[in-house]
């Protein structure tokens, strides 16, 4: 008997691999049904057989046993670097506490607070993050609050480079932008704008593109990502849209987002960002915009007569008391709707509950708000969002991306339906493998291509290094101890 741990890792397995489970989730009839005892047979990256028991000849054998056999988790909105937003969660105003760059910080001129390698070794603990939780198709995504400015076509070669070795499917290239937000009195935020920078930026993502599109057997693909929308111009985004037209790629652009946004974009250009961009011409289905949490209803209708997909990313909205109104309205509006998990855990089956959660808070009486529609926005939502109809799905011909979860953790019994089941109480820690084109990328706790253990000590020092520098970059500079103090009072001394 062959068993899941005897699969060597990111290796390409010879002949035809059989997986039979308790559950696998296959794809007919143009939507996700579920197979009892299922088997899913895949060869050289792609799904053969999803149904019974394969008739034909297999190399191996595997069961599962008691576990769901889901296509790959989707996630266009995917933390790539060390969190920042958790120092947030607790310490409010964003304004006072490193948010946004001071006039003092801007004067003395920004700089990137990592070094290099740092950077390139963010990049591959991010994605052992998401491969660790079922995910297999990543847009990364990261703060530029801690940069000189945008994103470097170095740090994105060597993100491409971990995405091959360690067996992820991507889409990616430099965020760049033509303006940032400077603090210039308390809660007094203007937007400071260097036009040639953000082209500059826009030109170096379009040769990114360009020299990696299709490498590593084709994981690697492209997507422009301009900045939050606030941060871009009019001229920036035409050309973007331009250069994505003649690239054959995606655009990602963070908007209706929040009230920062909502307000410097009002300021700017009398509208809401949507509505800024439709009277542009620069609404289409080739972009894909995070989060929409303060869409209007214009906005929604823009995004819905024009084909925007929209990145649902329900747990780090909520942990700032921001919700989709209501994911159950713009699907029924006819958006597409897809997933993102854009903060740690970078676990979707959290961000799936607490979406789920959410939207029922918001809008209890809307419809299409199950937890088949969230698995569907993980799955069949994004790869609609990539136009990739060999994504997301478990059939014949499609990619042979899997994740496999365990439907036998004890607190999640009494097990019932299995998608309900890990919506309702599962979280990334059931996920007991990754397969990417047919590579076990995950199994068990172990990522291809990285020592965990050393990851996480690591990763640990490095974000530690960043919090040390905050004061430099907060209003009138307070100590690190005044801009993010502990929960509770500390004490080291014995309690009387």
């Amino acid at each position: 008997m062959i068993r899941l741990t005897d699969l060597p890792l990111g290796t390409t397995l010879p002949g035809r691999t059989a997986l039979t489970a308790q559950w696998v989730l296959g794809h007919a009839g143009g939507q996700h049904c579920l197979i009892p005892g299922g088997e899913v047979v895949f060869e050289a990256g792609r799904i053969l057989h999803v149904g019974p028991r394969f008739p034909g000849e297999v190399a191996r054998r595997i069961d599962l046993g008691r576990a769901l056999i889901s296509p790959g988790l989707i996630d266009l909105d995917a933390l790539s670097d060390l969190d920042t937003t958790v120092l947030a969660i607790d310490h409010q105003p964003g304004w006072a506490k490193g948010r946004v760059w001071p006039r003092s910080y801007v004067d003395r001129g920004p700089y990137e607070m990592y070094a290099p390698e740092e950077l390139s070794f963010q990049k591959r603990f991010a994605f052992a993050q998401l491969l660790l939780n079922g995910i297999t198709t990543a847009a990364p995504i990261a703060s530029l609050f801690y940069r000189e400015w945008g994103e470097t076509v170095a740090e994105f070669s060597a993100a491409a480079d971990a995405a091959g070795e360690m067996g992820l499917r991507v889409y990616l290239s430099p965020a760049y932008r033509s303006g940032g937000m400077v603090l210039e009195g308390p809660g007094q935020m203007e937007p400071v704008f260097d036009e040639p920078r953000g082209m500059e930026g826009l030109e170096a993502a379009i040769a990114f593109i360009t020299a990696q599109e299709g490498r590593h057997g084709g994981l690697v693909r492209g997507m422009l990502a301009p900045d939050r929308v606030e941060t871009c111009t009019l001229p920036l985004l035409r050309r973007t849209m331009d250069a994505a037209a003649d690239l054959g790629c995606k655009v990602r652009l963070h908007m209706a987002q929040g009230e920062m946004e909502v307000q410097t974009v009002r300021r700017l250009h009398g509208t809401t960002a949507p509505d800024w961009l439709a009277q542009a011409g620069l609404l289409s289905d080739r972009l894909i915009a995070p989060h929409a949490t303060n869409a209007t209803e214009t906005d929604l209708a823009h995004y819905a007569a024009h084909g925007v997909s929209v990145v649902h990313c329900p747990l780090v909205s909520a942990r700032f008391g921001s919700a989709l109104r209501s994911f159950g309205r713009l699907k029924a509006a006819g958006i597409n709707l897809c997933m993102g998990t854009d903060t740690v855990p970078a676990d979707m089956l959290m961000n799936l509950m607490a979406g789920l959660l959410a939207a029922r808070l918001a809008d209890p009486g809307a419809p299409h708000q199950s937890s088949a529609d969230f698995w569907d926005a993980a799955t069949l939502g994004g790869a609609r969002a990539l136009n990739r109809d060999d994504l997301g799905r478990l059939a014949p011909g499609a990619c042979a991306d899997m994740a496999v979860f365990r439907l036998d953790d004890a607190v999640m019994t009494p097990a019932i339906d299995p998608i309900t089941t890990l919506v309702a109480g599962g979280t990334g820690r059931v996920t007991q493998a990754t397969f990417v084109d047919g590579r076990l990328s995950m199994c068990e706790g172990r990522v291809a291509g990285i020592d965990l253990a050393a990851a996480q000590s690591r990763a640990q020092a490095q974000f530690d290094g960043l919090v040390a520098k905050y004061p430099e970059r907060s209003w009138q500079h307070p100590p690190v101890s005044d801009l993010f103090p502990p929960s509770y009072p500390i004490r080291e001394e014995a309690i009387p």
